[in-house]
Protein backbone atom coordinates (compact mmCIF):
# COMPACT_ATOMS: atom_id res chain seq x y z
CA UNK A 1 0.00 0.00 0.00
CA UNK A 2 1.50 3.68 -1.29
CA UNK A 3 2.53 5.59 2.04
CA UNK A 4 -0.10 8.22 0.99
CA UNK A 5 -2.29 6.13 1.30
CA UNK A 6 -1.64 4.84 4.71
CA UNK A 7 -1.10 7.91 6.51
CA UNK A 8 -4.90 9.22 4.89
CA UNK A 9 -6.57 5.88 6.32
CA UNK A 10 -4.72 6.57 9.55
CA UNK A 11 -6.05 10.22 10.26
CA UNK A 12 -9.32 8.55 8.39
CA UNK A 13 -9.83 5.58 10.86
CA UNK A 14 -8.88 8.39 14.11
CA UNK A 15 -11.86 10.23 13.32
CA UNK A 16 -14.20 7.82 11.97
CA UNK A 17 -13.84 4.90 15.40
CA UNK A 18 -13.69 7.92 17.87
CA UNK A 19 -17.01 9.16 16.09
CA UNK A 20 -18.18 5.90 17.13
CA UNK A 21 -17.25 6.04 20.78
CA UNK A 22 -19.10 9.18 20.95
CA UNK A 23 -21.94 7.70 19.01
CA UNK A 24 -22.03 5.40 22.28
CA UNK A 25 -22.11 7.88 24.89
CA UNK A 26 -25.38 9.78 23.37
CA UNK A 27 -28.32 9.22 25.53
CA UNK A 28 -26.27 9.08 28.51
CA UNK A 29 -24.80 12.04 29.17
CA UNK A 30 -25.68 14.24 32.04
CA UNK A 31 -27.85 16.68 30.24
CA UNK A 32 -29.71 16.30 26.77
CA UNK A 33 -27.81 19.90 25.38
CA UNK A 34 -24.72 17.34 25.95
CA UNK A 35 -25.87 14.09 23.70
CA UNK A 36 -26.88 16.62 21.17
CA UNK A 37 -23.20 18.52 21.75
CA UNK A 38 -21.67 14.77 21.40
CA UNK A 39 -23.84 13.81 18.60
CA UNK A 40 -22.72 17.00 16.72
CA UNK A 41 -18.95 16.20 17.60
CA UNK A 42 -19.51 13.02 16.10
CA UNK A 43 -21.26 14.14 12.87
CA UNK A 44 -17.53 16.38 12.04
CA UNK A 45 -15.59 13.78 12.27
CA UNK A 46 -17.56 11.17 10.36
CA UNK A 47 -17.68 13.50 7.90
CA UNK A 48 -13.58 14.08 7.92
CA UNK A 49 -13.32 10.63 7.92
CA UNK A 50 -15.82 10.23 4.82
CA UNK A 51 -13.51 13.10 3.14
CA UNK A 52 -10.42 10.96 3.85
CA UNK A 53 -11.80 7.60 3.25
CA UNK A 54 -12.36 8.88 -0.10
CA UNK A 55 -9.20 10.17 -0.91
CA UNK A 56 -7.56 7.05 -0.21
CA UNK A 57 -9.80 5.49 -2.45
CA UNK A 58 -8.70 7.70 -5.44
CA UNK A 59 -5.09 7.53 -4.57
CA UNK A 60 -4.89 3.83 -4.11
CA UNK A 61 -6.67 3.40 -7.78
CA UNK A 62 -8.13 0.29 -9.30
CA UNK A 63 -8.66 -2.64 -7.44
CA UNK A 64 -8.08 -6.12 -9.61
CA UNK A 65 -11.78 -6.54 -10.10
CA UNK A 66 -11.24 -3.04 -11.64
CA UNK A 67 -13.42 -1.14 -8.72
CA UNK A 68 -12.57 1.39 -6.62
CA UNK A 69 -12.62 1.51 -3.25
CA UNK A 70 -15.43 3.58 -1.77
CA UNK A 71 -16.04 5.46 1.97
CA UNK A 72 -18.03 2.21 2.59
CA UNK A 73 -15.05 -0.08 1.94
CA UNK A 74 -13.19 1.18 4.32
CA UNK A 75 -15.43 2.15 7.24
CA UNK A 76 -17.30 -1.53 6.92
CA UNK A 77 -15.55 -4.02 4.95
CA UNK A 78 -12.23 -4.05 6.41
CA UNK A 79 -11.02 -6.15 9.13
CA UNK A 80 -9.71 -5.35 12.96
CA UNK A 81 -5.79 -5.46 11.56
CA UNK A 82 -6.60 -3.24 9.01
CA UNK A 83 -7.82 -0.61 10.61
CA UNK A 84 -4.96 2.23 11.78
CA UNK A 85 -6.04 4.37 14.68
CA UNK A 86 -4.30 5.11 17.65
CA UNK A 87 -5.52 3.75 21.08
CA UNK A 88 -6.64 6.65 22.64
CA UNK A 89 -9.74 7.00 20.52
CA UNK A 90 -10.60 3.63 20.53
CA UNK A 91 -11.05 2.99 24.55
CA UNK A 92 -13.67 1.89 25.78
CA UNK A 93 -16.36 4.89 27.36
CA UNK A 94 -15.94 4.67 30.94
CA UNK A 95 -17.73 7.32 32.97
CA UNK A 96 -18.43 11.12 31.91
CA UNK A 97 -14.94 12.06 32.91
CA UNK A 98 -13.00 9.51 30.83
CA UNK A 99 -15.57 10.32 27.46
CA UNK A 100 -14.33 13.98 28.32
CA UNK A 101 -10.99 13.41 29.27
CA UNK A 102 -10.50 11.27 25.81
CA UNK A 103 -12.39 13.68 24.30
CA UNK A 104 -10.07 16.87 24.98
CA UNK A 105 -6.58 14.86 24.57
CA UNK A 106 -7.56 13.72 21.38
CA UNK A 107 -8.42 17.48 20.35
CA UNK A 108 -5.98 18.82 21.83
CA UNK A 109 -3.76 17.15 19.32
CA UNK A 110 -6.41 17.20 16.51
CA UNK A 111 -6.08 20.94 16.17
CA UNK A 112 -2.64 21.95 15.77
CA UNK A 113 -2.33 18.74 13.55
CA UNK A 114 -5.23 20.13 11.01
CA UNK A 115 -3.71 23.45 11.50
CA UNK A 116 -0.53 22.48 10.24
CA UNK A 117 -2.30 20.32 7.32
CA UNK A 118 -3.39 23.40 6.11
CA UNK A 119 0.18 24.08 4.75
CA UNK A 120 0.52 20.85 3.06
CA UNK A 121 1.57 20.45 -0.25
CA UNK A 122 -1.01 17.84 -0.74
CA UNK A 123 -4.28 20.36 -2.49
CA UNK A 124 -6.73 17.56 -1.35
CA UNK A 125 -5.13 17.00 2.65
CA UNK A 126 -4.76 21.11 2.73
CA UNK A 127 -8.44 21.07 1.47
CA UNK A 128 -9.95 18.77 3.86
CA UNK A 129 -7.74 20.44 6.90
CA UNK A 130 -9.40 23.58 5.80
CA UNK A 131 -12.47 22.40 6.85
CA UNK A 132 -11.40 20.16 9.76
CA UNK A 133 -9.71 23.29 11.40
CA UNK A 134 -12.89 25.27 12.06
CA UNK A 135 -14.81 22.17 13.19
CA UNK A 136 -12.01 21.24 15.35
CA UNK A 137 -11.42 24.46 17.32
CA UNK A 138 -14.93 24.08 18.61
CA UNK A 139 -14.60 20.29 19.59
CA UNK A 140 -11.34 21.83 22.05
CA UNK A 141 -13.34 24.71 23.30
CA UNK A 142 -16.15 22.13 24.34
CA UNK A 143 -14.14 19.64 25.86
CA UNK A 144 -11.64 22.21 27.69
CA UNK A 145 -14.82 23.93 28.88
CA UNK A 146 -15.77 20.51 30.60
CA UNK A 147 -12.26 19.77 32.01
CA UNK A 148 -12.15 22.59 33.74
CA UNK A 149 -16.02 22.15 34.82
CA UNK A 150 -15.54 19.02 36.35
CA UNK A 151 -11.76 19.43 37.48
CA UNK A 152 -12.78 22.82 39.48
CA UNK A 153 -16.08 21.16 40.47
CA UNK A 154 -16.67 19.12 43.39
CA UNK A 155 -14.55 16.85 45.41
CA UNK A 156 -16.19 13.83 43.27
CA UNK A 157 -15.67 15.31 40.02
CA UNK A 158 -11.89 16.47 40.63
CA UNK A 159 -11.22 12.83 41.56
CA UNK A 160 -12.74 11.43 38.68
CA UNK A 161 -11.46 13.96 36.03
CA UNK A 162 -8.14 13.39 37.78
CA UNK A 163 -8.54 9.43 37.33
CA UNK A 164 -9.35 9.95 33.99
CA UNK A 165 -6.21 12.29 32.86
CA UNK A 166 -4.32 9.98 34.38
CA UNK A 167 -5.38 6.84 33.05
CA UNK A 168 -5.37 7.95 29.58
CA UNK A 169 -2.19 9.39 29.46
CA UNK A 170 -0.42 6.27 28.69
CA UNK A 171 -2.16 6.39 24.90
CA UNK A 172 -1.16 10.02 24.10
CA UNK A 173 2.45 9.07 23.07
CA UNK A 174 1.54 7.56 19.85
CA UNK A 175 -0.39 11.01 18.47
CA UNK A 176 2.85 11.76 17.71
CA UNK A 177 5.06 8.81 16.42
CA UNK A 178 6.14 8.28 12.76
CA UNK A 179 7.75 5.58 10.84
CA UNK A 180 9.30 5.16 7.80
CA UNK A 181 5.96 5.16 6.07
CA UNK A 182 5.76 8.79 7.20
CA UNK A 183 8.86 9.92 7.24
CA UNK A 184 9.46 10.99 3.53
CA UNK A 185 5.66 12.64 3.70
CA UNK A 186 6.87 14.90 6.28
CA UNK A 187 10.16 15.44 4.21
CA UNK A 188 7.80 16.23 1.13
CA UNK A 189 5.54 18.91 3.57
CA UNK A 190 2.94 16.75 2.50
CA UNK A 191 2.17 15.48 5.99
CA UNK A 192 2.54 17.30 9.33
CA UNK A 193 5.89 17.36 11.45
CA UNK A 194 3.95 15.49 14.91
CA UNK A 195 7.02 17.58 17.30
CA UNK A 196 5.83 20.86 16.25
CA UNK A 197 2.02 19.30 17.03
CA UNK A 198 3.46 17.78 20.08
CA UNK A 199 4.84 21.19 21.35
CA UNK A 200 1.15 22.56 20.71
CA UNK A 201 -0.91 19.81 22.58
CA UNK A 202 1.35 20.07 25.31
CA UNK A 203 1.05 23.91 26.17
CA UNK A 204 -2.72 23.85 25.74
CA UNK A 205 -2.81 20.42 27.63
CA UNK A 206 -0.43 21.73 30.35
CA UNK A 207 -2.50 25.35 31.05
CA UNK A 208 -6.15 23.75 30.92
CA UNK A 209 -5.20 21.47 33.62
CA UNK A 210 -3.84 23.89 35.62
CA UNK A 211 -6.87 25.87 34.92
CA UNK A 212 -9.16 22.72 36.35
CA UNK A 213 -6.73 22.47 39.21
CA UNK A 214 -5.75 19.01 37.98
CA UNK A 215 -1.69 17.49 37.95
CA UNK A 216 0.21 17.20 34.88
CA UNK A 217 0.75 13.36 34.78
CA UNK A 218 4.18 12.59 34.85
CA UNK A 219 5.36 10.57 31.38
CA UNK A 220 6.62 6.99 31.40
CA UNK A 221 5.69 4.18 29.21
CA UNK A 222 3.68 4.92 26.34
CA UNK A 223 0.92 2.63 25.21
CA UNK A 224 1.10 1.75 21.49
CA UNK A 225 0.44 -0.35 17.92
CA UNK A 226 -2.98 0.64 17.20
CA UNK A 227 -0.98 2.27 14.22
CA UNK A 228 -0.18 -0.54 13.21
CA UNK A 229 -3.04 -2.88 13.20
CA UNK A 230 -2.64 -3.85 16.61
CA UNK A 231 -5.72 -3.15 18.86
CA UNK A 232 -7.47 -4.01 22.21
CA UNK A 233 -9.66 -6.54 22.98
CA UNK A 234 -12.73 -4.32 22.70
CA UNK A 235 -12.11 -2.51 19.38
CA UNK A 236 -13.62 -6.03 18.27
CA UNK A 237 -16.94 -5.27 19.85
CA UNK A 238 -17.23 -1.80 18.34
CA UNK A 239 -16.63 -2.95 14.76
CA UNK A 240 -18.75 -5.51 15.33
CA UNK A 241 -21.49 -2.91 15.96
CA UNK A 242 -20.66 -0.75 13.52
CA UNK A 243 -20.19 -3.44 10.49
CA UNK A 244 -22.95 -5.28 11.50
CA UNK A 245 -25.66 -3.98 9.20
CA UNK A 246 -23.63 -3.46 6.20
CA UNK A 247 -22.08 -7.13 6.67
CA UNK A 248 -25.38 -8.16 7.57
CA UNK A 249 -27.23 -6.56 4.14
CA UNK A 250 -24.41 -6.74 1.66
CA UNK A 251 -25.01 -3.93 -0.67
CA UNK A 252 -28.45 -2.78 0.75
CA UNK A 253 -30.10 0.45 -0.11
CA UNK A 254 -32.64 2.72 1.22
Amino acid sequence: MAPLVTYTLRQGDRALVLAQRLLEVVTHAPEIEEDMALSNLALDLIGQARALYTYAGEVEGPTADGSVRDEDHYAYWRDQHEFVNPLLVELPNGDFAQVIGRQFLHDAYALPYWQAMTSSTDATLSAVAGKAVKETAYHLRHSHSWVVRLGDGTEESHTRMQDAIDELWRYTGELFESDEIEHELIAAGVAADPAGVREQWHSTVEATLAEATLDLPDDGPMQSGGRAGRHGESFSYLLGEMQVVARAHPGATW
